[in-house]
Formats: structure tokens, C-alpha cells, sequence
């Protein structure tokens, strides 16, 4: 079922061909869905956050000048309405509790985006949580 809701959308990732795929796929869902912006490290989220009032961050953990779970908390403090979802290559036990504890409302491993990516992004701009695979199965 594709959801009516319009969303805007921040991808943060300092790999373009991740951004661009993100983007791709977030669009191709839903023509109601859009990626107003895009950044390439943690501070240059954290700016286009402030700037633009996204309602949804799709954010990689792992990223130059500022890492995703500092900009994710920088962000949540400043603007708690902004649903953040970490979007990482890191598969480990501990990453839900952290990213929980910097403010994000979800966590997708990269390697499960095909699967995991939009449900969970419906998930989060609900206002509810997506962490875990068993939430997308």
C-alpha cells in the first residue's frame, strides 16, 4: 500500500552513489515523497536541518566532520519533530541503544534497504519506531 502522506526528506551520506540510489528509490516509491536535500557529512546535515525543517533524516552513521549519531543528537536537541532514521553499513548489537540514545526514531542496515528502507521511513514519520529487522518482516 503506498502511504498519501507528504514527506520531505533529507538524505545525509558522504557517499554520492548512496545519496543518489536513497533518492531514487524514496522517489520512485512515492511521487509525494521528496528529497529536498541532500548532505554530504554531519554538519552539513545538521545545517540543512536548520535550514530546512525536513520531516524525515535518513542519516549514515559513519560520516566526515561530524558522525551520524553526533549529528543525529545535535539535531534532536534543537528540532525533537525531525524523525531521524540511521542508515548504516554497521551491523551490531549495540547500534539500536545508541542511536535511541542520540534521538533517532529508527536504524536500517544498508544491506537490508531493499527490504527495510521504506517501511521503515512510513514507520518514523508516524512518529513510531523502526528498529530491528523483525519490524519489516
Amino acid at each position: 500500500m503506498i502511504a498519501t502522506k507528504h514527506l520531505r526528506i533529507l538524505v545525509a551520506d558522504d557517499q554520492p552513489q548512496i545519496r543518489r540510489a536513497v533518492r531514487a528509490l524514496i522517489e520512485s516509491y512515492n511521487p509525494d515523497w521528496k528529497v529536498i536535500a541532500e548532505a554530504a557529512d554531519g554538519r552539513e546535515a545538521v545545517e540543512r536541518a536548520e535550514e530546512l525543517h525536513p520531516d524525515v533524516i535518513i542519516m549514515d552513521l559513519s560520516m566526515p566532520n561530524l558522525n551520524g549519531l553526533e549529528a543525529t543528537r545535535t539535531i534532536h536537541r534543537a528540532y525533537p519533530s525531525i524523525s531521524i532514521l540511521i542508515f548504516t553499513a554497521h551491523d551490531s548489537p549495540s547500534l539500536p541503544g545508541a542511536a535511541r540514545d542520540a534521538g533517532a526514531k529508527g536504524l536500517v542496515v544498508k544491506s537490508d534497504s531493499s527490504r527495510f528502507l521504506i517501511p521503515a521511513v512510513q514507520t518514523v514519520s508516524d512518529c513510531r519506531t523502526f528498529f530491528g529487522r523483525e519490524q519489516g518482516s
